[in-house]
């Protein structure tokens, strides 16, 4: 390991070679799809993302032969340790050569860096928090992820599991054929709950978006707080994620369930965005931005990305009634193809649900953990 130096990233100049590398490293890999640069600025920018409000992040880099090889973060998330009573730590933004001695030194700094702040165990690849993205991608490696799902090269399972780092937790990836017509269960499942719960379910109203929002933050929060390493969005974050989002949405495809008035459960599935910003590298300008345009009148793929029933109406079918709806309106809008992603593999509820739907299990992505020495 004599061969790899680490640098702890303090420079302006260092963090941008952090936030660049895999621009570079991916160049052979046709079915990475590059995140807007800006964006990754923006994630990777303590002063600016409202993670940095209650966690702390720590970007290293890992210089072979005077050429950067690899890079690693350690995040401490102040508020899972609050809520889950567990001093577990992250890693994330993980990319490597095919070395070992790279990958082994990275992760052993960002297990070192974390034992030193009192951490217990390192957990990942999750970049910042659950509720940005997560997992690290053990099968399709010859499809291009959705949008937000992350993409590595193969060699990545046997670089962290060699490093000592056991299976936590898989999150699983439906694929959903719009072309068949939906089930005939669901059908009959959501118009018998529609008429039995007396509930409606409408479109965001983009006109009063930021009331929407604030609306249904806490409908989130109570979704989804009895599922593993759930942390809350805190306002900040889930405001930010929603202006992030307020471009992409289509109002069909925003839904939300009321019941005497109240939001009891809401979805939102994205046009896969994915399809266009492959063909940028990461930058609008000078022609990412037309290729943006024009490409993405080309996509067929939806994902839906958040879909959550508070708890006192989860198995009452509400869910029902959000998938059917969503199943119509992105079908009518040209998007033949779905992904429900992510789904716990201990979220017996969702799997069964993606399942009815017809959904066919495609991608798995994987948590690892390890205890800090």
């Amino acid at each position: 390991m004599s061969n790899v130096e680490i640098i702890s990233v303090r420079s302006k100049s260092e963090w941008k070679k952090f936030l660049k590398f895999p621009y570079q490293h991916y160049k052979d890999y046709p079915n990475w799809a590059p995140p807007l640069i800006i964006d990754q600025k923006f994630i990777l920018n303590p002063k600016k993302h409202p993670f940095y409000d209650h966690g702390e992040v720590q970007l290293f880099l890992a210089v072979q032969h005077n050429k950067i090889v690899g890079r690693v973060a350690a995040i401490i998330d102040h508020l899972h340790i609050k809520i889950h009573k567990e001093k577990i730590g992250f890693f994330g933004f993980f990319e490597t050569v095919d070395d070992i001695n790279v990958s082994s030194t990275l992760l052993e700094t960002a297990e070192k860096w974390l034992t030193e702040h009192g951490m217990q165990a390192m957990r990942g690849p999750i970049n910042l928090s659950m509720n940005e993205s997560s997992g690290l991608l053990i099968n399709a490696f010859d499809d291009s992820p959705r949008l937000l799902m992350t993409y590595n090269p193969e060699y990545y399972i046997h670089h962290i599991e060699s490093y000592g780092l056991k299976k936590e937790m898989d999150l699983f990836a439906y694929h959903v054929d719009g072309k068949e017509p939906p089930p005939a269960k669901l059908v009959r499942v959501a118009e018998r709950i529609e008429k039995k719960q007396n509930v409606t379910i409408r479109p965001v109203n983009m006109k009063v978006y930021n009331e929407e929002i604030e609306r249904i933050w806490d409908v989130y929060n109570k979704a989804w707080s009895k599922n593993w390493g759930f942390v809350p969005w805190t306002e900040a974050e889930f405001k930010h994620l929603a202006k992030d989002m307020k471009t992409a949405i289509i109002p069909d495809m925003a839904l939300i369930v009321e019941k005497d008035g109240e939001p009891i459960a809401f979805s939102v599935t994205l046009p896969d965005m994915n399809k266009a910003l492959i063909k940028t590298n990461g930058r609008l300008f000078p022609t990412g931005l037309l290729k943006l345009l024009y490409y993405r009148r080309k996509i067929n793929w939806s994902r839906i990305l958040v879909l959550g029933v508070v708890h006192e109406f989860q198995g009452h079918g509400i869910d029902a009634l959000l998938y059917l709806k969503t199943w119509k309106n992105t079908v009518k809008k040209g998007y033949y193809n779905g992904e429900m992603s992510w789904i716990l593999e201990n979220n017996t509820m969702m799997n069964r649900a993606a399942t009815m739907l017809g959904g066919k299990l495609y991608k798995t992505y994987r948590i690892y953990e390890k205890p800090c020495k």
